[in-house]
């Protein structure tokens, strides 16, 4: 008979789980490098357009492909992960992401950087990143901890931001900008030992674990679900925001008269306070519900960005903007993948988060994009501060209608 039950997909038996310290360690260091290396590509900017006679439009559209084709490839990567494990995806991705490097290093024409800038890298980072190793978390990590844990591992990425972003400024004014990028693709080889301890024992023979849901099925369901939907569309606006800042603010802070030191240091503390704030995301949304955690988080930026377009620009209202948005960056990541994961369980988790993510990066195209081509037609960013603000009102909004409890199924006994 039909019998309409609730349930969210139960993680692998016990017996298969590998150690949770083991988990959060790996993922802590795999995202300390992928994330902690990306947030810095900024500062690369002014370098390497001025190096190679370029426009900061082209410089902006080879992020913006890396940051779609991260987020398009993501599905498939999650798709994979979900199925067979995370761990040779992880390897695999940190060889491209270093190769992706080198090509950025080398790279003579727009062409030839958005190739590897923007495709490579953009397929890298779906392997070493947020969603896959989410992804292990939710199958490996139990329900009560799971929202913490994601928080702790997003906290490791802040961290890898603070370390690595001043680290990085250092490279590019000792070595040059090119030699800084070859020095960092051997730094990110270091994923590879990591990635060898994330194998799942119950996925690591290569066969796939039983599941109640085709991937159809699960996406079906996800589609035609209204929060999921409103998820989506919150996380658009998340990637429009932090990635426009993350790579404009550098040349916004200079062209208004500030030092390059000063953006790196902007960029270091939004690291640095980024760990406290997903860290607290993580472990409030065990408390509280987590959609309004949400709501918070974007309402927060829009007042952010409106204080500091207000206030005089110096030193001081630089860092005091980074260190509220540092509060506010990723600190949506936990309760996102976690809300996801309520709802729908964890046994479509990567694939389903990596949709969520690809919302995330259509935003992070725009916004990156839509930076330099305004600067470059208009000679300024003002329109698109402004509309960063507009777009955390709306987001605060729609996350304020996600229903996450866990959803209904109808299932069929024999």
């Amino acid at each position: 008979m039909n019998q309409k039950v609730f349930y969210t997909t139960t993680p692998q038996s016990a017996s298969k789980l590998l150690p949770m310290w083991q988990v959060l360690l790996c993922g802590a260091a795999i995202l300390v490098l992928s994330m902690g290396i990306r947030h810095g590509f900024g500062l690369w900017l002014q370098p390497i357009t001025q190096a190679r006679g370029w426009g900061r439009q082209d410089f902006a559209f080879a992020l913006a492909i890396q940051n779609l084709a991260w987020g398009g490839f993501g599905i498939f990567v999650g798709m994979l992960a979900d199925r067979f494990g995370a761990a040779r995806l992880m390897a695999g991705g940190a060889v491209v992401y270093a190769l992706g490097l080198l090509g950025m290093a080398w790279a003579t024409s727009p062409l030839m950087f958005v190739l590897s800038t923007g495709v490579m890298m953009g397929l890298a980072q779906a392997g070493t990143t947020f969603a896959i190793v989410f992804g292990v978390i939710g199958r490996n990590v139990p329900v009560e901890k799971r929202s913490w844990a994601m928080g702790v591992a997003a906290a490791a990425g802040s961290f890898g931001q603070f370390m690595m972003v001043p680290a990085e400024g250092l490279l590019i004014a000792n070595l040059g900008w090119d030699q800084a990028l070859v020095v960092l693709a051997g730094v990110l080889l270091l994923i590879l030992p990591a990635a060898w301890f994330m194998r799942e024992p119950a996925l690591a023979a290569g066969s796939a674990a039983h599941r109640e849901q085709t991937i159809m099925q699960a996406l079906s369901e996800a589609f035609s679900y209204p929060p999921f939907l409103l998820l989506m569309a919150g996380y658009f606006v998340c990637g429009f925001q932090v990635v426009f800042i993350g790579v404009h603010m550098p040349s916004y802070l200079k062209d208004h008269g500030l030092s390059p030191q000063v953006a790196s240091y902007a960029l270091a503390l939004i690291g640095l306070f980024n760990i406290m704030g997903t860290y607290a995301a993580g472990s409030l949304g065990q408390r509280f519900l987590k959609t309004q955690i949400l709501a918070f988080i974007y309402f927060m930026r829009a007042v952010a960005i409106a204080l500091f377009l207000y206030f005089p620009l110096s030193d001081t209202s630089v860092y005091l903007f980074a260190m509220a948005m540092g509060l506010l960056w990723l600190s949506t990541v936990p309760p996102t993948s976690a809300t996801v994961a309520q709802i729908f369980g964890v046994a479509h988790l990567s694939m389903l988060g990596g949709f969520i993510f690809f919302s995330h990066q259509l935003g992070s195209f725009l916004g990156v994009w839509l930076g330099g081509y305004m600067y470059d037609h208009f000679g300024s960013y003002d329109l698109v501060w402004y509309l960063a603000i507009a777009l955390g009102v709306f987001s605060a909004a729609v996350n304020l209608m996600v229903r996450e409890a866990p959803i209904s199924r109808k299932m069929a006994h024999a």
